[in-house]
């Protein structure tokens, strides 16, 4: 078997939220198996172009310091409007969200105050946003 450190360096990164507290809390969330999906702006990938991913696809987990947590493979990708985000989206993501509305707006916050100042072209969030979701699984963890 290849080391699974450097056989990650392979595979494209998977980076949840900002580093520190917030990817940590989030990290965790993935390894106890609450957190099963995220979520970002279709303009970020857009104005990063970057491909979206693809189901099937494996990537490196990375925790707040860089380094190679676990391989997730990517179980589902989907682009729906921000105001057609469900009940089921929120406890997908295993943030303790109670409702959609509850995680539209900790997604708002966030996306305001860390992803929409680093876009070079302006966008407005409203009901008809670009969403990309990302359903996932841990595939393998080091030391396991």
């Amino acid at each position: 078997m290849l080391d699974a450190v450097n056989e990650s360096e392979k595979l494209k990164p998977f980076e949840l939220g900002s580093p520190g507290p917030m990817r940590d809390q989030l990290v965790s969330a993935v390894l106890a198996g609450k957190k099963v999906a995220t979520s970002a702006l279709l303009a970020q990938y857009e104005d990063e172009q970057e491909p979206l991913p693809v189901a099937g696809e494996l990537c490196a987990m990375i925790g707040s310091r860089g380094e190679f947590i676990a391989t997730v493979e990517i179980v589902d990708v989907s682009i729906m409007k921000l105001g057609d985000a469900d009940d089921r989206l929120a406890h997908e993501e295993g943030e303790g969200f109670e409702s959609a509305a509850d995680w539209r707006l900790a997604h708002e916050a966030f996306w305001r105050r860390d992803v929409l100042p680093e876009l070079r072209q302006p966008l407005v969030l409203d009901a008809d946003t670009e969403v990309v979701v990302e359903r996932f699984r841990v595939a393998d963890r080091p030391g396991r």
